[in-house]
């Protein structure tokens, strides 16, 4: 599933190419994601409106539009956004195409369908069922050490499950939660009520650096991943940690192991990560 880099990247890619640009039509080929498109809506809002920004909040797109709407757009696992001329056949799983001026078209596709796209007015975005609750950006300065030390009191919670909760903190997925635990030596099992603010403060240095580091890659294509121009993330030739059980660690050595947290597999150095 995409996560805060590859998204971030998404938008870039968007925002390089759709500012200023007028979508002339919405044509909703299928509706069935994770939630109904709504076609109507779409066209109401955003047929005939120009794009005037490209923003990212979590793992969801959001483009702003001179009448007052936002176009939100989530990847889900397979989704991308991806520009064609006007013509092109559609490929099999185009769901929606937004035909702009000049003859191009930004077409929305998703094989396993678990994306999402919607739109709503910019007053109705704080109240928004989907937005409203979302954590602090990891590349905010609002994210810090002083805040995660803070919020973090009294919780008997795993510190890899801390840092990806998204009421907590946003779009730190499982790679590049496991990446930023290898890079400031924490273990992702410690009860993160223990963590002292000197080592929140390397964890929150090392969860920006990742994330900065993976977006100037291109984020991580291990699977499905590609930008709007159809490139794949690189990110993955960098991996330390993630994906590499039985591998030796580049820090000492000793071989790093996997285990199972909330599902999701965790990978670390248990000789280095103590």
């Amino acid at each position: 599933m995409p996560e805060l880099p590859e998204v971030e990247t998404v938008r870039r890619g968007l925002e390089a190419q759709l500012v200023g640009r007028r979508v002339d039509e919405v044509v909703v080929r299928d509706r069935r994601l994770r939630l109904p498109v709504p076609s109507g809506k779409l066209r109401r809002l955003i047929a005939g409106q120009r794009v005037l920004g490209a923003r990212r909040r979590g793992k969801y797109v959001l483009l702003d539009f001179d009448g007052g709407a936002v176009l939100m757009v989530h990847l889900g696992m397979s989704g991308r956004l991806t520009f064609a001329k006007a013509g092109v056949p559609y490929a099999k799983h185009d769901h929606v195409v937004f035909e702009l001026d000049g003859g191009r078209e930004l077409r929305f596709n998703d094989p396993r369908r678990f994306g999402l796209v919607d739109a709503f007015a910019r007053s109705d975005e704080p109240k928004h069922p989907r937005l409203a609750n979302l954590g602090v950006e990891p590349l905010a300065v609002e994210f810090n050490a002083n805040m995660m030390h803070k919020l973090s009191r009294g919780s008997t919670r795993a510190v890899k499950s801390f840092i990806m909760d998204a009421s907590v903190v946003v779009g730190v997925g499982n790679i590049y939660a496991c990446e930023a635990l290898f890079a400031a030596q924490i273990p992702p099992s410690l009860s993160v009520g223990r963590l002292s603010k000197v080592r929140w403060q390397r964890l929150v240095d090392a969860v920006r650096g990742t994330l900065v580091d993976a977006i100037a890659r291109g984020g991580t294509t291990l699977r499905d991943f590609a930008n709007p121009a159809g490139e794949a993330g690189y990110f993955a030739t960098d991996l330390r940690a993630y994906g590499r059980e039985g591998e030796a660690c580049v820090r000492c050595g000793r071989r790093i192991r996997r285990i199972v947290q909330g599902g999701r597999s965790t990978f670390y150095c248990a000789h280095c990560q103590r």
